[in-house]
């Protein structure tokens, strides 16, 4: 793949004459080459769709001869570029500039957003990030925003190094399924490390970093209960152990490694301060006892550093020049440089951005592993979960996510997004890829003779899009169609409506339920007779409407629509989580849709009429429905 990206932007050199003679080869070519394509090589951008679209985008005569449409492939591509991915396809702009103390202009630096705090970059070459997970889950869009920017500065700011390190040091939770999928959600937003470690490698220069943090006097084992050690540290108050002997606290931690009944009870703290302000510096822990069998290392082991103590150890041996996390642990960096100078271990710079939160969501991974194990939820790809497996079946697009928590840069203010803005952006991208069809809620279909409608069953082909070119589809006519219940309702006698992808026509007569009861405003219509009037103008009618002729293979389909998983916008600490869990999250309407549909496959992004943008979730099979999940566009309710 990645010789055929060069191929394209070597190629990209035709593209530059400002001769048209001269460009219509290579635009001839180009044009066939995205005959069946939506993008130059592969499923999604790429470093060949943004030089060969800036190229002809900077070329005047090039760019003139593409608005006239005179190659349809080439046309529908270079929009959809465009409207698809507006950051990609920005045309470099040129900075303003200013001036020194001497009135001297001075060079702006590019990418102003992102050069708010990385430090001793030097020429970037040297730049090493890292992605260290915990195996204990799915990847979730917090997740996603840290190893978007560790490999935005590592590849794409900066011709540096990224890691994906598993922190694996709790045996307990993690998982080789949550593992695998994490390289694989890794993989589908085009996050591609350098290299895989584990800290597992690392088990025994972490055991022996502990043995000399103890022996000089930087550690100690203690065995104070868990409640009684979080009051002291709390209140400042210095453990009975914290003045052991060298030798009894190697001796404790002897009988830890060997997982042993005394052993269990124990644990190592770092001996920094008792009363500091900040209270992560009082003494954390930073090894247990864990007797557990790990996914890796079997039973080898049975002690398990902290996050706290192996990740500055881990960061310095694997060269790691920038530690990038959230500001969450930006009371633990000082712990961090403490690690690194009491081990006298090479420095590493401590960044942070702020978490990715959004209202009424769950991104905490031991409340999101609880709604899972409870079967509130389907599993960690629902897609009512924050998961990116989730949005993504939900319908986000890659290059969405990708360009909304770019976006958001690496600000270090903390907010509570909308996800409003989120599907906004998503949107954007669905449009150009979305072919149009029509659905009728099953349960308000109302059967419709329609007057004047050639004799028969008549199809023709039309466009599945408007303005992209997705292909064409069939649409089918004959004097028996269905409407939806509401459309029927607002209509007035003689009225002239539009049924959309047909033409105009009268309402000449409407019938009603016979229940006397029923207010004028509420009776359900039952039935209608239309007559055509194509030659009426569509500009005029304030009511155009979806229908379906019912002398086709209509196709049963299942309209899901999700909502929030809780019910306050942000849960408190102290809030028990099953009284904010919303108890109707998923609405379901059967419907019945053109025969098109029957046509689509799972993963295919829609839209039905009126209704809204689909993914498909269950494409079509003989005796069953199909399942399509409504994706949100950004809209309010």
């Amino acid at each position: 793949m990645e010789a055929q990206i060069e191929e394209w932007q070597q190629r990209a050199e035709a593209l530059k004459p400002l001769n048209l003679k001269q460009l219509e080869g290579p635009l001839a070519e180009l044009d066939a080459h995205l005959t069946l394509r939506t993008h130059i090589v592969g499923y999604t951008i790429t470093d060949a769709d943004t030089t060969v679209w800036r190229t002809l985008r900077e070329n005047r005569v090039a760019h003139a001869y593409i608005k006239q449409n005179l190659m349809t492939n080439l046309c529908r591509w270079f929009r959809y570029i465009e409207e698809a991915y507006p950051q990609q396809a920005a045309l470099p702009e040129r900075p303003a500039k200013s001036k020194d103390d001497k009135g001297k202009e001075k060079k702006n630096d590019e990418g102003a957003n992102y050069d708010i705090g990385l430090q001793d970059v030097g020429d970037g070459t040297g730049i090493v990030t890292r992605f260290p997970p915990e195996p204990s889950g799915y990847l979730h869009v917090g997740h996603a925003k840290a190893a978007l920017l560790n490999d935005y500065f590592a590849h794409e700011k900066y011709k540096g190094t990224l890691i994906l390190r598993f922190d694996d040091t709790n045996p307990i939770k993690e998982k080789q399924e949550f593992q695998d999928a994490i390289v694989e959600d890794l993989a589908l937003m085009g996050i591609k490390p350098d290299k895989v470690t584990y800290t597992s490698d690392y088990f025994q220069q972490l055991y022996e970093y502990c043995v000399q943090m103890i022996k000089e006097g930087n550690a100690y084992a203690d065995d104070t209960l868990q409640e009684k050690m979080r009051e002291e540290r709390m209140n400042g108050i210095p453990s009975e152990r914290r003045d052991s002997s060298v030798e009894d606290n190697l001796a404790r931690f002897e009988e830890m490694k060997k997982g042993t009944e005394e052993g269990i009870r124990w644990c190592i703290r770092a001996k920094i301060s008792v009363d500091d302000p900040n209270k992560a510096m009082r003494d954390p822990v930073i090894y247990r006892c864990s007797p557990e069998v790990h996914h890796r290392t079997g039973d080898k082991w049975k002690i398990y550093p902290t996050y706290d103590f192996c990740c500055p150890i881990v960061d310095s041996y694997e060269g790691v020049t920038h530690a990038l996390r959230t500001t969450e642990y930006n009371d633990r960096d000082a712990q961090y440089q403490w690690i690194l100078k009491a081990l006298k271990l090479r420095h590493v710079y401590n960044w942070g951005f702020s978490r990715l939160n959004f209202v009424r969501t769950l991104l905490s991974k031991r409340k999101l592993t609880k709604i899972v194990d409870t079967g509130f939820v389907d599993g960690w790809d629902d897609p009512r979960m924050p998961t990116v497996r989730g949005v993504r079946r939900r319908g986000v697009t890659i290059p969405a996510l990708r360009e909304f928590i770019l976006k958001q840069g690496p600000s270090k203010n903390i907010v509570n997004l909308d996800w409003y803005s989120f599907w906004a952006t998503n949107k954007k991208h669905i449009d150009p890829i979305a072919g149009r069809y029509t659905a009728i809620a099953d349960a308000a279909k109302v059967p419709v003779k329609v007057v004047g409608a050639r004799e028969g069953v008549t199809t023709e082909e039309k466009d599945k899009h408007a303005k992209f070119d997705l292909g064409k589809k069939k649409v089918v006519y004959s004097s028996s169609i269905l409407l939806e219940q509401a459309d029927a309702a607002s209509f007035a006698q003689d009225e002239e409506i539009t049924l959309m992808n047909w033409g105009n026509a009268f309402v000449r007569k409407i019938s009603h339920s016979s229940d006397p009861a029923a207010s004028p405003g509420q009776k359900t219509v039952t039935g209608l007779e239309l007559e055509l009037h194509l030659q009426g103008d569509v500009k005029k009618t304030s009511k155009k409407v979806t229908w379906l002729s019912t002398d086709q293979n209509l196709v049963p389909v299942q309209l899901h629509e999700f909502d929030y998983l809780i019910t306050k916008d942000k849960l408190e600490e102290g809030d028990e989580l099953e009284k904010f869990l919303n108890p109707n999250t998923r609405t379901i309407t059967h419907a019945l849709a053109d025969c098109n549909v029957a046509e689509l496959r799972e993963d295919d992004i829609i839209q039905f009429d009126r209704k809204g943008y689909f993914r498909i979730d269950k494409g079509f099979k003989p005796g069953e429905d199909v399942v399509a999940f409504l994706i949100p566009t950004g809209k309010s309710k």
